[in-house]
Protein backbone atom coordinates (compact mmCIF):
# COMPACT_ATOMS: atom_id res chain seq x y z
CA UNK A 1 0.00 0.00 0.00
CA UNK A 2 1.01 3.33 -0.71
CA UNK A 3 1.68 6.54 1.77
CA UNK A 4 -0.36 9.49 1.72
CA UNK A 5 2.27 12.23 1.42
CA UNK A 6 0.57 15.59 2.01
CA UNK A 7 2.74 19.19 1.26
CA UNK A 8 1.42 21.64 4.42
CA UNK A 9 0.26 25.47 3.41
CA UNK A 10 -0.78 27.70 5.60
CA UNK A 11 -2.23 31.27 4.30
CA UNK A 12 -1.43 33.18 7.86
CA UNK A 13 2.07 32.85 7.43
CA UNK A 14 3.58 32.40 3.75
CA UNK A 15 7.31 32.25 4.50
CA UNK A 16 6.61 28.77 6.01
CA UNK A 17 9.11 26.26 5.11
CA UNK A 18 8.65 23.19 2.86
CA UNK A 19 6.71 20.47 5.36
CA UNK A 20 5.39 16.89 4.33
CA UNK A 21 3.40 15.21 6.24
CA UNK A 22 2.48 11.57 6.18
CA UNK A 23 -1.63 10.80 6.30
CA UNK A 24 -2.41 8.42 9.29
CA UNK A 25 -5.76 7.79 9.03
CA UNK A 26 -5.67 3.64 10.03
CA UNK A 27 -5.83 2.34 13.90
CA UNK A 28 -1.93 1.19 13.72
CA UNK A 29 -1.29 4.06 11.65
CA UNK A 30 -1.86 6.54 14.26
CA UNK A 31 -1.13 3.92 17.02
CA UNK A 32 2.36 3.46 15.43
CA UNK A 33 3.09 7.54 14.99
CA UNK A 34 6.67 8.71 16.05
CA UNK A 35 7.26 5.70 18.08
CA UNK A 36 10.42 3.95 17.98
CA UNK A 37 11.93 6.79 15.49
CA UNK A 38 15.18 7.67 16.69
CA UNK A 39 15.53 10.94 13.96
CA UNK A 40 13.37 13.32 12.72
CA UNK A 41 13.71 15.73 9.86
CA UNK A 42 12.89 19.14 10.00
CA UNK A 43 10.69 18.87 6.87
CA UNK A 44 8.54 15.78 7.79
CA UNK A 45 5.79 15.07 9.91
CA UNK A 46 2.52 13.07 10.32
CA UNK A 47 -1.35 13.86 10.69
CA UNK A 48 -3.11 11.95 12.66
CA UNK A 49 -6.68 11.65 11.28
CA UNK A 50 -10.34 10.65 13.29
CA UNK A 51 -13.37 10.44 12.15
CA UNK A 52 -14.58 13.09 14.03
CA UNK A 53 -13.70 16.14 16.41
CA UNK A 54 -12.78 15.14 19.91
CA UNK A 55 -10.79 15.72 22.62
CA UNK A 56 -10.11 12.27 24.08
CA UNK A 57 -9.46 10.22 20.74
CA UNK A 58 -7.50 13.07 19.48
CA UNK A 59 -5.06 13.03 22.87
CA UNK A 60 -1.33 11.67 22.13
CA UNK A 61 0.96 9.88 24.45
CA UNK A 62 4.73 10.39 23.63
CA UNK A 63 5.87 6.72 25.29
CA UNK A 64 8.32 5.61 23.66
CA UNK A 65 8.94 8.34 21.13
CA UNK A 66 12.62 9.68 21.40
CA UNK A 67 12.57 13.56 20.36
CA UNK A 68 10.16 16.10 21.35
CA UNK A 69 7.17 17.11 19.00
CA UNK A 70 5.57 20.37 17.84
CA UNK A 71 1.79 19.15 18.00
CA UNK A 72 -1.11 20.99 16.62
CA UNK A 73 -4.80 19.86 16.96
CA UNK A 74 -6.98 21.04 13.90
CA UNK A 75 -10.94 20.66 13.68
CA UNK A 76 -12.60 19.44 10.82
CA UNK A 77 -12.48 22.92 8.95
CA UNK A 78 -8.70 22.67 9.12
CA UNK A 79 -8.44 25.18 11.73
CA UNK A 80 -5.71 25.21 14.33
CA UNK A 81 -7.66 24.95 18.07
CA UNK A 82 -4.94 24.33 20.62
CA UNK A 83 -1.05 23.09 20.24
CA UNK A 84 1.55 22.18 22.39
CA UNK A 85 5.56 21.32 22.80
CA UNK A 86 4.68 17.35 23.50
CA UNK A 87 8.10 16.51 25.49
CA UNK A 88 9.52 13.15 25.06
CA UNK A 89 8.04 10.09 27.27
CA UNK A 90 5.39 11.68 28.29
CA UNK A 91 2.25 10.14 29.18
CA UNK A 92 -0.69 12.41 27.79
CA UNK A 93 -1.46 15.33 25.57
CA UNK A 94 -4.82 16.17 24.94
CA UNK A 95 -6.06 19.43 22.97
CA UNK A 96 -8.58 22.38 24.77
CA UNK A 97 -11.11 21.89 22.20
CA UNK A 98 -11.89 19.14 20.37
CA UNK A 99 -10.50 18.19 16.98
CA UNK A 100 -10.49 15.84 14.34
CA UNK A 101 -6.85 16.18 13.52
CA UNK A 102 -3.61 15.92 15.02
CA UNK A 103 -0.28 17.16 13.05
CA UNK A 104 3.29 16.45 14.86
CA UNK A 105 6.19 17.98 13.59
CA UNK A 106 9.84 19.06 13.89
CA UNK A 107 9.44 20.99 17.65
CA UNK A 108 11.48 24.19 16.58
CA UNK A 109 8.47 24.42 14.44
CA UNK A 110 6.08 24.76 17.08
CA UNK A 111 5.55 29.15 16.18
CA UNK A 112 4.89 28.11 12.07
CA UNK A 113 1.14 27.77 13.27
CA UNK A 114 -1.02 29.96 15.52
CA UNK A 115 -4.32 29.20 17.03
CA UNK A 116 -6.81 30.01 15.09
CA UNK A 117 -4.36 29.44 11.48
CA UNK A 118 -6.01 27.40 8.46
CA UNK A 119 -3.61 24.72 7.54
CA UNK A 120 -4.09 23.35 4.01
CA UNK A 121 -2.99 19.76 2.72
CA UNK A 122 -2.12 18.92 -0.63
CA UNK A 123 -1.91 15.71 -1.74
CA UNK A 124 1.83 14.51 -3.19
Amino acid sequence: MSQKIFSVSCPSNLALTLLRVRWCDTFFSRLRGFTFRKTLALDEGLVLVESRETRVDSAIHMLFVWSDLAVFWLDADFRVVDKALAKSWRPFYAPKRPAQYTLEIFPSRLEDFQIGDPVSFTHE
